[in-house]
């Protein structure tokens, strides 16, 4: 079966969202811990990020919510944030304090794979990403591979990235671990697409949208991200 995550923006009312988007069929929860500059991240999610600070989502309290979710769901967890966070707080510090809150693995979106190779993590690999990095990527990712189905921020699309079955097959050469990909997903048609690709999807800036709807609005929608993922076709690449 193809994976479905998540991504939800750390705050008050994310445990109840993040139990919804499992009821709804999510696999995996990715959880956003919110920085001042997040360069990977689009505008959807840039606000939420904002809103996140606003409320004292600081690292501490992210843990906690971390914590909290974990009391309600059964999946996997991943934070997801960036470099400088974890410079602030501590490299070591932060990886033992999440895994204790619940974390299963973590996304550290700038922080290269040549750099911190200590810092158990998920890699994410671009179509821009050369050969050596690709490699690199894959022989140090934790569990699972990130694609990056395109360059620039995240945020919905209208079309899915036409770049994203070369880097299937790139990354294929590379690693046996299952592929994910992300960036620029929104629309069940989209996910299904991606998964006939890659083992599964990554949905970010629309299911942080629908959640602001509240938990029922999420899991319908996330509902109709795994109908249409689990009708996927695997696609044969050359």
């Amino acid at each position: 079966m193809k994976a479905l995550v998540v991504y939800l923006m750390a705050g008050p009312e994310t445990p109840a969202l993040a139990e919804a988007a499992v009821e709804g069929g999510a696999d995996l929860v990715e959880l956003g811990f919110p920085f001042s500059d997040p360069l990977a991240d689009g505008p959807v999610i840039r606000l939420a990020a904002e809103r996140a600070l606003a409320n004292g989502m600081r690292t501490d309290a992210c843990l906690d919510c971390l914590a909290q979710v974990r009391d309600r769901v059964d999946v996997p967890l991943v934070p997801m944030t960036y470099a400088a966070l974890l410079e602030a707080y501590g490299y070591e510090r932060f990886a033992a304090d999440a895994e204790t809150a619940g974390a299963t693995s973590l996304i550290v979106a700038d922080l290269p794979a040549d750099q911190r190779p200590e810092l158990r993590r998920i890699q994410l690999i671009a179509p821009t990403s050369t050969d050596e990095r690709l490699q690199l990527a894959g022989l140090q990712t934790d569990g699972w591979l990130y694609l990056v189905t395109r360059t620039g921020t995240t945020g919905a699309r209208d079309n899915l990235s036409p770049t994203l079955a070369g880097l299937v097959s790139r990354a294929r050469a590379v690693t046996e671990l299952p592929l994910y990909a992300g960036f620029g997903i929104s629309t069940p048609d989209q996910a299904r697409t991606a998964a006939d690709l890659a083992d599964g999807v990554v949905v970010g800036s629309r299911a942080v949208e629908v959640a602001e709807e509240g938990p029922g609005a999420l899991r319908d929608y996330v509902g109709s991200l795994r109908t249409a993922i689990d009708t996927a076709v695997p696609a044969i690449i050359d």
